[in-house]
């Protein structure tokens, strides 16, 4: 694999979003989903939640400040929301729980699972990384049909990948979806890698590369330029998803939220991209 110069992704500014649900026509390829996909009837209801959002600043290598038991009060298993905005504050209290080692593991119940049988309405989608120290239902506390988990290695995006993500979106309507990088990203280190060095890896991890490269950080190096390409790369996957033909009218009229975050292992701590 040869080496090449790399072009930074522009980050997008956060979208507004409205409480609208309403789902969009698909014609033949809408009909083809349910077809293929059946089973996902939509259960739940609204939830209101307050918070703050992610961090808005990327962490730095010193942080780890986690918020006392105090801060975070027990709340009893809720409906799933069903606006963006919602459904980040909701996402931000778990992982305020998760840091607090006060997790609620919620919707866990044999009754809740009864329930389930008869449909699913998550309320968030998670494009995760394969890292087993980050799996997104833990880090940020929740249940059973709560999160649409998508994971490949640093958060590469594929045919597969994004089929599973539009699913989630033009069939279950959920109203949020978080590319979520983490510190120390093998697969991000793997590219950087390659690109210093014009090592070949081995067939189909060398495509995992391949995707990561253009994202990487030339002005820094060592640990920094794989924290920074990380970043990077978090941000254009995110930018892309944004930009799919059936993705961006939800953007643009505020039914769907994209955001990008960033796991930091050593603090346990989720922080949003800008």
């Amino acid at each position: 694999m040869s080496n090449r110069e790399a072009t930074r992704p522009h980050p997008t500014p956060l979208v507004a979003t409205h409480d609208s649900t309403t789902a969009e026509t698909g014609g033949d390829r809408r009909a083809f989903l349910r077809t293929a996909l059946a089973g996902s009837a939509a259960v739940g209801a609204t939830l209101a939640l307050g918070g703050p959002a992610f961090a808005t600043t990327a962490p730095s290598a010193s942080a780890t400040s986690v918020p006392p038991a105090s801060a975070v009060p027990f709340a009893e298993p809720a409906p799933n929301p069903v606006t963006a905005r919602q459904a980040l504050k909701r996402l931000v209290l778990g992982n305020d729980r998760w840091r607090a080692e006060q997790q609620q593991h919620p919707r866990e119940s044999g009754t809740i699972r009864q329930t389930l049988v008869s449909g699913q309405q998550p309320f968030a989608l998670i494009l995760g990384c394969i890292d087993s120290r980050v799996p997104p239902e833990l880090v940020f506390d929740q249940g059973l049909s709560d999160l649409m988990t998508v994971r490949s290695a640093g958060c590469v995006l594929d045919s597969a990948v994004l089929g599973s993500l539009l699913y989630g979106v033009l069939e279950l309507n959920i109203p949020l979806i978080v590319t979520l990088g983490h510190q120390h990203c093998g697969a991000v280190k793997a590219a950087v890698h390659v690109d210093e060095t014009g090592d070949e890896l081995p067939e189909h991890i060398d495509y995992i590369a391949e995707q990561i490269i253009p994202a990487i950080d030339h002005s820094v190096t060592g640990d920094a330029r794989v924290e920074a390409t990380t970043n990077a790369h978090t941000r254009a996957v995110r930018d892309r998803l944004a930009a799919e033909t059936d993705i961006a009218p939800r953007v643009a009229d505020g039914r769907l939220l994209v955001v990008s975050a960033r796991y930091q292992l050593t603090t346990q701590r989720v922080h949003h991209l800008a």
